[in-house]
């Protein structure tokens, strides 16, 4: 029984990777106006060096929704993403909430892109800061061509997806 339900599991888990993709902005009501396009991969940036996503400033409680259609692989607390939720969706991309004031899902709970997972916050790193979604998206792979070949980059950067070109141009 436990091999049988393990198989199933994997085979859903693999069969992700062939979702298409269908970017929604995260933020009920939020339009590109609402974040830093330049924001991705800042430096210097606080305890973690590079900012590795977008914040999309919103008001407290305002519905955050699945960017994509996928699997909540992963609903918690750490201390600097605060409430956060990370579903793994089309091309093996992990999408990762973060600062959430709740948390409307749970683990192993297939999400439709739109669909509220959480409300935005300032739980975690954002205390004391103006509510926002920290919205990030990364890859267990590089991706080399969606960066300039001229431009150095750090080689961790080859496995996080600009979120706003995600949202604006489709990646």
């Amino acid at each position: 029984m436990k091999k049988t339900l393990l198989a199933l599991l994997l085979a859903l888990i693999a069969a992700v990777a062939l979702l298409p993709e269908t970017p929604r902005i995260p933020v009920s009501g939020a339009t590109t106006k609402d974040w830093n396009p330049q924001s991705f991969w800042y430096y210097p940036w606080g305890r973690s060096g590079t900012h590795k996503g977008i914040d999309i400033f919103a008001k407290e409680d305002t519905p955050v929704l699945a960017a994509t259609q996928g699997l909540v692989v992963h609903t918690g607390v750490d201390s600097m993403g605060g409430n956060i939720v990370l579903v793994l969706g089309g091309k093996w991309r992990f999408h990762y909430y973060a600062h959430l004031h709740s948390i409307d899902t749970q683990a192993w709970h297939w999400v439709k892109a739109g669909e509220q997972i959480g409300t935005v916050g300032v739980s975690g790193n954002a205390k004391g800061k103006p509510p926002h979604l920290h919205y990030a998206i990364r890859t267990p792979y590089p991706q080399p061509w969606l960066y300039n070949a001229n431009v150095r980059q750090a080689w961790n950067k080859l496995f996080f997806v600009d979120p706003h070109r995600w949202l604006t141009e489709g990646l």
